[in-house]
């Protein structure tokens, strides 16, 4: 069927309940399908759950996030964290025609930040063969029973979160090289997170005086030693409170606190919530199943 047809075809429509268990390990899909849109193909929520992955076959689409429209053309991946108002739709001249798949997991949150999808939800047209193969797989699997499927699926869509950052470094601003001189330090500091170091230590290792060592961080990094490696333990906190039953007295322990008290100011001071709070939000996300697309 042409993709200028009115009226929007549905060629593949899959709802899917993962499990519980699948979903606090796993990243899960609810929602799936092959889509030839029409002049009439419009979807416009104010929040949903989940996050949308589109991939245009061809034709045109768009994307509306944050206020600021998005053109999408052939082979585009695009990301739409469906938790915040969103518009996307074909256009109506040479209407797209998309594979897509709507996704829950373990920390998109972050990596949504990480990709900077609200402001640049569209990943340009370099996935190639690769990129499609890999919604075709989710499809398939989504319709088979057999018990290895949701980590089949998990897999896959993991592959789908790794095409969208190798699309984003082709196409972003290429980053900063980190000097020499401070990857030995780095490298102990991710390492050894949990271990109390001073800043003449670090800058031993890297060769440079303490003052000197300093000033080449700070312009690299755009911060202090001390406060890189402080991010670093409530990075590695956040994880062990999502991923680990241990208590927060035990967690701040194991990443380099020794006093719970002392670690969850930090934490909060850091992410805004407390860590009990934090470990409440990511394991018991609110938000209930709907129509889509």
């Amino acid at each position: 069927m042409p993709v200028s047809e009115s009226a929007t075809h549905f060629v593949l429509s899959l709802f899917a309940t993962p499990l519980a268990s699948h979903r606090e390990v796993f990243y899960t899909v609810l929602r799936g399908g092959h889509l030839i849109g029409g002049e009439d193909h419009h979807v416009k929520r104010n929040h949903f759950p989940g996050h949308e992955l589109i991939l245009c076959l061809r034709g045109r689409g768009f994307v509306r996030v944050a206020g600021r429209t998005h053109g999408v053309g052939a082979g585009d991946l695009v990301w739409i964290n469906c938790q915040q108002p969103h518009e996307h739709g074909a256009v109506a001249e040479e209407p797209w025609e998309v594979y897509w798949v709507r996704i829950e997991g373990p920390r998109l949150e972050a990596i949504c930040r990480m990709l900077s999808v609200e402001d640049a939800p569209v990943f340009g047209a370099k996935g190639g063969a690769g990129t499609a193969a890999l919604f075709e797989e989710i499809l398939q699997r989504m319709q088979g029973d057999a018990p290895e499927e949701p980590a089949m699926i998990h897999a896959a869509v993991a592959r789908l979160i790794a095409a969208a950052f190798s699309l984003r470094q082709r196409s972003g601003p290429a980053r900063e090289q980190v000097p020499q001189a401070l990857r030995k330090p780095l490298e102990w500091m991710r390492l050894f997170y949990f271990e109390s170091v001073r800043v003449e230590t670090l800058a031993s290792m890297a060769g440079l005086s303490s003052p000197h060592f300093s000033r080449v961080f700070k312009a690299t990094f755009g911060t202090s030693p001390i406060d890189w490696l402080r991010r670093e333990r409530i990075s590695q906190a956040k994880r062990r409170l999502v991923e680990s039953r241990d208590s927060i007295k035990q967690i701040a322990e194991q990443v380099g606190y020794a006093d719970r008290f002392f670690f969850s100011k930090d934490f909060k001071r850091h992410t805004g919530v407390t860590p009990g709070q934090f470990r409440a939000r990511e394991i018991h996300p609110s938000g209930s199943e709907g129509a889509t697309a």
